[in-house]
């Protein structure tokens, strides 16, 4: 089975304020060393997908250095590949997607040139480790035209999601768009699978009418009329973009041991761009608990329940706590911040005490406080 696999992975993700300010929801960093779209482009290429579009649109220069050629997923190929779909502009205007079905609409150049056979469809920005080839085997023995991967609704906030409602067999009857109260019980995860002509012949009759929504205008309208499946994914997944606390509740999840091993060892790795660093360095003052520290981080101080990325340091008597620091940052000796997300290259001076409350104190990249 030849299947492309498409990404989603234009959206600015406004939800998460400061940390999409200058990059795409997709290319947020997650977990110590990784970006929230390797989990799904590595979910493709251990599925046996070797051509991969990845839709960009807002943003997308640090989501570009990160993907470079594709080579960490062994996506640098001459055959296939991996190919970088942004909008453009041409003498006769600007070309900006409209919508998810007219980001895909506006590169129908790869459907043509490909021999492939289906599209799987899936978003940039969503965290989990999955085995599409059980989606495949579902697809057709459920005799289905389009299956869309969805996940029950327990411990989900109805209002953040899409709810479907799913009859006895499996087969979508029902959408309903972010209700507090649905008569559904699952939420669509974003992934959709289904033949590629199939999906042509959607997209001629969407976005020329002015339907740009992949889901609602494409596959809801057609409800009656085509054979759509539910595939219900059983493990852990979230989607990095819906808030900061869900940002932080990821990275935070991952210090779960049983979380993590499900996550980059249950189907395989999740693979991701290599940096050449030292091993990191606890000097004797350091004292950690319970984190995720990454490659090049020198701790002299105290850090618990907390995920540090690469090349961070962490001086004398500083104390980080609940806390998420991403790459380059510096706390500075007797700093201590407490439930804070510093974005890459920040800085704490000396003796500041910073605590988020409710919320996560968020710091954008480049402060120095």
């Amino acid at each position: 089975m030849k299947v492309l696999g498409l990404i989603l992975a234009g959206d600015k993700g406004k939800a998460l304020g400061k940390l999409t300010a200058k990059r795409a929801s997709a290319a947020v960093p997650i977990g110590g060393k990784y970006r929230a779209i390797d989990f799904t482009i590595s979910n493709m290429v251990r599925s046996g997908i070797r051509k991969i579009g990845v839709i960009t649109q807002y943003n997308p220069r640090s989501l570009m250095d990160h993907l470079g050629s594709g080579r960490e997923w062994d996506l640098d190929r001459k055959n296939g590949g991996l190919y970088i779909l942004q909008p453009y502009a041409d003498e006769n205007g600007m070309y900006w997607y409209h919508g998810t079905a007219d980001a895909i609409f506006q590169n129908m150049t790869i459907f043509r040139r490909g021999s492939e056979d289906y599209v799987l469809i899936g978003s940039g920005d969503h965290i989990y480790n999955a085995d599409f080839n059980a989606l495949y085997d579902y697809h057709m023995i459920s005799m289905a035209d389009i299956t869309v991967v969805t996940k029950s609704m327990d411990g989900y906030d109805p209002m953040l999601y899409r709810v479907l409602e799913v009859d006895e067999e499996g087969k979508i009857t029902k959408l309903e768009e972010k209700v507090r109260k649905p008569s559904g019980n699952k939420i669509n995860l974003g992934i959709y699978f289904m033949n590629k002509k199939l999906l042509m012949d959607l997209l001629y009759a969407s976005v020329p009418n002015g339907k740009y929504d992949l889901l609602r205008d494409m596959i809801v309208s057609n409800l009656n009329v085509l054979r759509i499946m539910s595939y219900e994914f059983k493990g852990y997944w979230k989607n990095v973009k819906k808030s900061v606390m869900e940002y932080k509740s990821i990275n935070m999840d991952m210090l779960n041991p049983e979380i993590s091993k499900e996550l980059f060892y249950k189907n395989g790795k999740i693979f991701t761009k290599l940096k050449d660093m030292a091993p990191p360095k606890i000097t004797p003052t350091g004292n950690i608990s319970n984190c995720i520290v990454a490659d090049g981080n020198i701790i002299s101080g105290k850090v618990v329940n907390s995920v540090i990325f690469r090349n961070v340091k962490i001086k004398s008597g500083a104390v980080v706590e609940d806390s998420v620091v991403l790459e380059g940052s510096v706390v500075e000796e007797g700093a201590k911040i407490f439930n804070c997300i510093l974005d890459k290259n920040v800085t704490i001076r000396s003796e500041r005490v910073y605590r988020g409350y409710d919320e996560p104190l968020v710091f954008e990249k480049w402060q120095v406080i």
